[in-house]
């Protein structure tokens, strides 16, 4: 019975985690196009990083006036880009918010502490292969529509932790010490 509530209380324990340790997304400027960046694409980067404490800026493409050119989705930078620079339209904004186990984890890199969350603000200047649009053609309701997501995700997260949480209080309540054994689980 102890070895059924210790499990549920790290099951519970293991999903707020796994909710916090999340890169956080905010499309800043949302617009439309016929081709998205893709896994395998060479894309340019325009960025300006800060920690999330303190909100020193540590690095910027911006400063230097040239954008930063890799393959995305080949592990080329750290994994808070690679996974979500993907589907952008060039002229597309957003603010990635990356926890250590999406940026540099527990080792110090230059100017950044070791276990810093990152904030990134990014902009997509251009996909190799592919021709820049003439003009950027805004959406207005992306960035409440990422927000949406964002928020179903951490409701769903809160559930599933409530349910675990209530689970364990009916498993102990179900302790009594009675000397009958309870079933009802």
């Amino acid at each position: 019975m102890r070895f059924l509530t210790l499990s549920i209380a790290a099951l519970a324990s293991a999903v707020t985690v796994l909710a916090a340790d999340e890169v956080k997304i905010d499309v800043t400027r949302a617009v439309e196009c016929e081709r998205k960046s893709q896994k395998g694409d060479k894309i340019s980067v325009h960025y300006r990083g800060t920690l999330q404490d303190g909100g020193k800026q540590f690095d910027a493409s911006y400063d230097r006036g040239t954008p930063l050119s890799f393959v995305v989705g080949k592990g080329s930078v750290i994994k808070g880009w690679d996974d979500n620079l993907l589907d952008m339209c060039i002229g597309e904004k957003r603010t990635l918010t990356i926890p250590p186990a999406f940026g540099y984890g527990d080792r110090a890199m230059g100017p950044i502490p070791a276990g810093s969350t990152l904030i990134f603000e990014t902009e997509l200047m251009g996909i190799d292969g592919v021709e820049a649009p003439v003009s950027i053609i805004e959406k207005s309701s992306a960035s409440s529509v990422a927000d949406s997501a964002t928020e179903g995700v951490k409701h769903g997260a809160a559930s599933v932790v409530s349910k675990a949480a209530e689970a364990a209080m009916t498993i102990l309540a179900d302790t009594d010490g009675d000397g009958q054994e309870h079933n009802e689980l």
